[in-house]
């Protein structure tokens, strides 16, 4: 194959080595799935051939495939090991736009998750990875990115490196102590010059080892011409270690009157302890998605004519019959063979109560098998799961970059450049002043005025509350509309399926003198079985099974069968069943049921209201928001639904059109909308609105046009939401006041020189380490939602 010249050297010998179309049609060849899952998972390195990316079952795990007009086109989400900040995210992003082949990559800098769209016909996942692997980090698949041996590692050389950096810091300040409490000469010059050399043989470890983080990111992005947030931290680390180095071997040099080892070893550590502190925060707010995203069990049991094997989950296939243990996640859609089994569902529905389930019911991938160990048949795997859909929105929204995060990026790259000039001002200013603490001013510019705090600010925050969501049922597709919700002033609500439930419920039942409610209700219900129409599933519920012969559905009139006595009779419509004309005046829905002998009985049905909807729309004025009802129904139960739960405004009888032009219409009014529907019809009116919501359990598959979706369909849900979103945006603008006061004040005292490098370290580390720790109180628990604080902010905010 022919070398392109836009790919780096092993770029081009990766995508030499096998024909680029067998990625999909021949797969490479690759270790066994329990090799991967085992001996291999976490051991891959960026030198590595990431042959493995390439296996088309491996791939299913986080690469979805995209019909459009000019081919095939992939989406693949993946985890970037490596990352400390956002130029780390901008290095990855630059190493990859412009390759051949490569549509779109987007890194998110707060979650280290990498989103790539990618033309299969032209490259490899691995020729991909080689690239990204020649910057010094690695890709990997989210579910062995977040296992826990990798984390495991991760903290342990996290933790390795800070108590070498602690330890060493001690004894170099042992050694200098004896500088700070005596008076110039009372130490002779060969112990003075003997406790130098101690300091220097001390500082090693933390220079060659401890610092490597910082002088690995730093070299990574300087080969590539980039200046990151590494690279003003490993000049100050290496001038200061330089220069105090020159005073030791040469005390009567220019160097020689003063050394800083104890400030070089003391801001080291406090830099690795903020950074190891800033990563377990951190790993708390992407956390609580990762943990919801990687529920599935990595291998199951399945069932053989040999007995029980041991698979990866990614070689399961519809129709296979897998035993489940207790506290183990079911890892596909299936329906349950055992008699009996407990589930928790919470993911699917915020429901946090345990749901029972017998023989020949449905379970689904990621809930909780609650009881003992149980038996299942496969039905749905992989993307075609439920658990996939959900995982899908929330890889949306864990890999979006707010606006007010790009903005905060796009300051903190001419920031950093900014910093590099003032510190080398600030450099030669002071040596015209005092050259012995020109040094030191230098290296306290470069390191206070990190901007780490700054790109942290918004995803920290937003992450943070779309986990606490998540937890709930509610999901988050797009970060960015927290900003947008938080500003809303206006909810419109549809009203089928959204403040009242998507079935009909019997209000009475009226019959002929001679037949009971029971017997009418039962033969209804017989009737109503062989109908999809939303009255007869309502009466359906409420039959016996008498048995039935002949039954037919006339269209547009009803159902008609015979008794086994021979008598017909008859459901549907007044005319159709000889029914005699109503007393009442209201449009309620009605069927009728007749024999032979006439009219039988009549049901009348309503709309079930959903139980919290009265609630929401009271909490929702509370919170200052005007509402409104907008429906395609009749104005009789339009009005009458508005009127049952109290919202300001009922339009009814309105097309899917002219919903659109009522939306726009209030928008103009300057009214900022938050629409929510069902998701099954409302589509361009959820689109068109300034946020929405979709409610239902079919939400996850449905509502593509929503910004948030309530699986539960709790209507509450709705005010909780808003209200986190407020106590998110309050949060934001906390950090961003914070990270620009910090660097007001502290900028000014490092030129001055009254913040000694130590102390800015500590500054550094401390600003981001708050940035994160503010963030962390949205992902406490979300606004309670009982009855008696119906609009609790949540308890953290």
């Amino acid at each position: 194959m022919k070398e392109h010249p836009a790919y780096p050297p092993a770029m081009n010998q990766a995508v030499s080595t096998l024909p680029v179309r067998s990625t999909l049609a021949e797969p490479t060849p690759v270790p066994p799935a329990a090799s991967w899952l085992g001996e291999h998972r976490g051991a891959l390195t960026v030198t590595d051939n990431f042959a493995v990316l390439d296996d088309p079952v491996e791939q299913e795990t986080f690469t979805q495939r995209i019909e459009q007009a000019e081919g095939e086109l992939a989406d693949s989400v993946l985890m970037v090991q490596g990352m400390y900040c956002a130029a780390c995210a901008d290095t990855v992003e630059s190493a990859l736009q412009g390759l051949p082949g490569v549509v779109q990559a987007r890194v998110h800098a707060a979650t280290r998750r990498l989103t790539l769209r990618w033309d299969p016909q032209a490259t490899r996942m691995s020729a991909l990875a080689l690239v990204v692997g020649e910057r010094g980090y690695r890709l990997l698949p989210m579910q062995q990115a977040l296992g826990i041996s990798e984390r495991l590692r991760e903290t342990r050389q996290g933790l390795w490196r800070l108590f070498v950096a602690g330890f060493c810091m001690m004894q170099v300040m042992m050694y200098a102590w004896p500088a700070y409490v005596t008076e110039p000469g009372e130490i002779p010059a060969d112990i003075d010059q003997l406790l130098r050399w101690a300091s220097w043989v001390i500082s090693l470890p933390v220079v060659f080892f401890a610092s490597g983080p910082f002088f690995e990111s730093a070299w990574r992005d300087l080969k590539h011409g980039r200046v990151g947030m590494d690279t003003p931290v490993s000049i100050g680390i290496l001038v200061t270690f330089l220069v105090s180095s020159a005073a030791t071997f040469d005390p009567a040099g220019p160097w020689g009157a003063e050394v800083w080892f104890d400030s070089l070893t003391m801001f080291v550590f406090f830099l690795l302890g903020g950074r190891y502190l800033e990563f377990k925060a951190r790993d708390r707010t992407a956390g609580a998605l990762d943990s919801l995203m990687n529920r599935l069990p990595e291998v199951c049991e399945r069932e053989t004519a040999k007995g029980l094997e041991t698979v990866s989950i990614r070689r399961l296939a519809v129709g296979d019959a897998v035993r489940v243990q207790a506290g183990q996640a079911f890892p596909a859609d299936g329906e349950l063979l055992s008699e009996h089994a407990t589930v928790d569902e919470a993911l699917l529905t915020g429901e946090s109560r345990p749901l029972s389930r017998a023989q020949g019911q449905g379970v689904v991938a990621g809930s909780f098998n609650l009881g003992g160990p149980v038996r299942m048949r496969v039905t749905q795997v992989g993307r075609d799961t439920r658990f996939a859909q959900i995982v899908k929105l929330m890889e949306q929204a864990s890999t979006e970059k707010p606006r007010l995060a790009i903005l905060a990026d796009r300051v903190a790259a001419p920031f950093l450049l900014l910093v590099l000039l003032a510190a080398a001002v600030a450099g030669v200013y002071w040596w015209q002043i005092d050259h012995t603490r020109a040094l030191a001013v230098a290296v306290a510019v470069l390191i206070v005025t990190c901007p780490c705090a700054l790109s942290l600010a918004t995803p920290a925050a937003m992450l943070s509350s779309a986990g606490a969501l998540a937890r709930r049922g509610v999901l988050v597709r797009r970060l960015q509309a927290f900003e947008t919700l938080a500003g809303v002033n206006a909810v419109v609500f549809d009203k089928t399926g959204t403040l009242t439930h998507d079935r009909l419920e019997l209000r009475e039942v009226s019959t002929r003198a001679g037949v009971s409610r029971e017997q009418a209700l039962a033969l209804a219900g017989a009737l109503a079985v062989g109908s999809l129409h939303p009255v007869s599933r309502a009466l359906a519920s409420q039959g016996s099974g008498l048995p039935l012969m002949d039954v037919t559905e006339v269209a547009g009139q009803g159902m008609q069968a015979r008794l086994a006595d021979g008598t017909g009779v008859r459901l549907g419509s007044a005319t159709f069943c000889g029914a005699p004309a109503s007393g009442t005046p209201d449009d309620a829905p009605r069927a009728h049921l007749s024999d032979d002998a006439g009219w039988m009985a009549s049901f009348t049905l309503e709309e079930g209201l959903r139980e919290d909807a009265r609630e929401a729309v009271q909490a929702l004025r509370a919170l200052g928001v005007r509402t409104w009802l907008l429906s395609g129904d009749r104005a009789a139960a339009a009005e009458a639904v508005g009127q049952a739960v109290g919202v300001d405004h009922v339009i009814a009888g309105a097309t899917p059109e002219q919903k659109l032009v009522e939306v726009t219409r209030l928008q103009a009014q300057g009214l900022t909308i938050a629409m929510v529907g069902d998701g099954l019809n409302d589509g361009p009116v959820l689109a068109r609105a300034d946020t929405s919501f979709a409610l239902g359990q079919a939400a996850p598959l449905a509502q593509a046009q929503s910004d948030y979706v309530i699986q539960g369909g709790r209507v509450m849900d709705v005010v909780h939401t808003l209200t986190q979103a407020r106590a998110t945006l309050r949060v934001v603008r906390q950090n961003l006041i914070w990270a620009a006061a910090y660097n007001v004040v502290a900028v000014p005292l490092a030129l001055v020189g009254w913040m000694p490098p130590w102390v800015a370290g500590l500054g550094m580390a401390g600003s981001s380490l708050l940035v994160i720790g503010n963030a962390l109180r949205l992902a406490g628990k979300t606004p309670d939602s009982s009855p008696a604080n119906p609009v609790a902010a949540p308890a953290s905010a």
